[in-house]
């Protein structure tokens, strides 16, 4: 048995911990300083990570790569399943245009730029991330409002920001569910505490993008429907997040906004022309004005209905008890660790849950999705493989990333870290949504900086006498605030509006709101940790 220590560097808690920080120094200045693309300094970090366990921690080499391997199968399955068949499913509804007839028919809720935004960024965005997330909700929603006749930067700017919220339950709940696998708490209660913070952050961005799009004036006009499609989404994701299933949150969140948006009679109050003139500077998409029938209008929102259905289903004690008879339980191979009290670790024994996981749902889903759309067999098969290599990159740096993090959490290297920085005290519910921020920035995923940081959040919560919940859930919360300003993403956005090249230009134009709204994240975290807002927790 490998039994943890907190101090192998000359018995001092603060040098063993500047050691334990060297994979993910290396990981953030590869990624940060130098640019080099994610997978290769996953790989690097996690080469880092196995050297100071072997070296530095005295772990054995076959328990330490026996960790990596772990932490690389958990990054395919369940969290790169989740993301290739919720990709999967986008793709097939491109493939037979029904992607075209659902952006046609976001285009004719209004002819107001300011509810075309709401509509497109933040509500169908939140869609998309909860689907595949991975850049593709900027890059659809920015192409999406170029074509309504919104200027490129603007169109940029507002994917960007409207990016946030939806993040942290993105793909199918894939951050939350790494996030409680690093960590060791249960999924329910990590998404529980995610589902009581971000949801406030929804009640903001919806002005946020009314006043991006038309400033002053915008949101004096719209604010009502702009307060309404927040209010929808926040309660929505709340309830879906406590009571139904995180993997549902920004589906039943991004629905609810939607329909709150068409139910609010001010939304449909035309615009002025003279709004539309000076904000729709593009030139609008003739195909928007192709007129489709209702059936195929049908067809086009099924797929997302299915998953809905699907997942509501699977939530049915009798249903969900019959799917998680199929889960496998064994002791994972070569790997005998115990933490520093002597307690074996949770890691010890490997959990696959081969049909109770939300990818195997969202692959029923797209089976489903397949035969309403009308799609053979071979053409829907084609369609995943191409998905596979579509995320072929992605695949390697969250398998990486995985890897790196399961070297250090079980080598000691992240409890070490977390009881260095437990000394923040009170502070720590200030700093631990900024290191989510932090993390995200860097990697452009949620899911990437739960992993990295998550273990470590959890260690100094327990130190420190915070809840581990609440720091863990504001690693996820924090980070969503830094995805619009990674590397990453503003790449994804100037690409899709063909603005290559101007990167620095959006980081400076949405850097103010995502430190605005990180803040305002910081002092959700510290109100919670104290009786100020402790009565939100659960």
């Amino acid at each position: 048995m490998y039994v943890q220590e907190l101090e192998p560097v000359a018995g001092s808690l603060g040098l063993s911990a500047l050691v334990a920080a060297l994979p993910l120094v290396t990981v953030l200045v590869l990624l940060g300083g130098l640019r080099m693309k994610a997978h290769l300094a996953g790989l690097i970090g996690l080469l880092g990570a196995v050297l100071v366990a072997c070296l530095a921690y005295r772990m054995p080499l076959d328990q330490t790569l026996s960790s990596a391997a772990q932490g690389a199968v958990f990054g395919l399955f369940p969290i790169m399943w989740i993301v290739v068949n919720a990709l999967w499913v986008y793709r097939m509804t491109v493939r037979t245009q029904h992607f075209d007839i659902l952006r046609r028919s976001f285009g004719r809720l209004s002819d107001d730029p300011r509810i075309q935004a709401l509509v497109v960024a933040f509500c169908f965005g939140a869609l998309l991330e909860a689907l595949a997330g991975f850049g593709a909700p900027v890059a659809i929603s920015a192409v999406m409002l170029v074509a309504l006749g919104f200027d490129p930067v603007r169109a940029a700017v507002v994917a960007l920001v409207a990016n946030t919220a939806p993040v942290a339950f993105g793909a199918m709940g894939t951050p939350v569910v790494t996030l409680a696998q690093v960590t060791g708490l249960p999924l329910d209660s990590v998404a529980s505490v995610v589902g009581r913070q971000t949801p406030l952050l929804a009640l903001v961005v919806p002005l946020v993008l009314v006043w991006l799009v038309d400033g002053r004036r915008g949101l004096r006009d719209t604010w009502i429907p702009a307060v309404a499609c927040g209010a929808a989404f926040a309660i929505a994701q709340f309830v879906a997040s406590n009571y139904v299933s995180a993997q549902l949150a920004d589906i039943a969140a991004a629905m609810a906004g939607a329909g709150a948006l068409v139910a609010v009679p001010h939304s449909r109050v035309p615009a002025s022309e003279a709004v539309r003139a000076s904000v729709l500077t593009g030139v609008r998409s003739e195909e928007l004005d192709e007129e489709d029938p209702r059936r195929e209008v049908v067809r086009a929102y099924a797929p997302y209905a299915l998953i809905v259905v699907i997942f509501s289903l699977a939530q049915i004690p009798v249903i969900k008890d019959w799917l998680a008879g199929a889960t496998q339980k064994f002791d994972w191979p070569l790997l005998d660790v115990a933490a520093p009290n002597g307690e074996p670790v949770g890691a010890n024994v490997f959990t696959w849950p081969i049909v109770s996981t939300g990818g195997t749902l969202v692959l029923f889903a797209g089976v489903a999705t397949a035969v309403v759309l009308g799609l053979h067999a071979r053409v829907a098969l084609k369609e995943w493989l191409a998905t596979v290599y579509e995320l072929r990159f992605a695949i390697l740096t969250v398998t990486s990333v995985l890897a790196l993090a399961y070297v250090m959490n079980l080598s000691g290297q992240a409890a070490t870290i977390g009881y260095f920085v437990a000394a923040a005290g009170a502070g720590l519910a200030f700093l631990s949504p900024v290191l989510g921020w932090f993390g995200v920035a860097v990697t452009g995923s949620d899911t990437s900086a739960n992993a990295l940081f998550g273990a470590l959040q959890v260690t100094a919560a327990r130190e420190s006498g915070l809840s581990p919940d609440l720091l863990a859930a504001a690693n996820s919360s924090g980070g969503v605030l830094g995805k619009m300003i990674s590397p990453q993403n503003l790449t994804i956005a100037c690409a899709a509006v063909g603005l290559a090249g101007k990167e620095g230009d959006l980081l400076r134009k949405v850097l103010p709101w995502s430190l605005g709204l990180l803040l305002v994240m910081c002092l959700i975290v510290v109100g919670q940790s104290t009786f100020v807002l402790g009565w939100m927790l659960p």
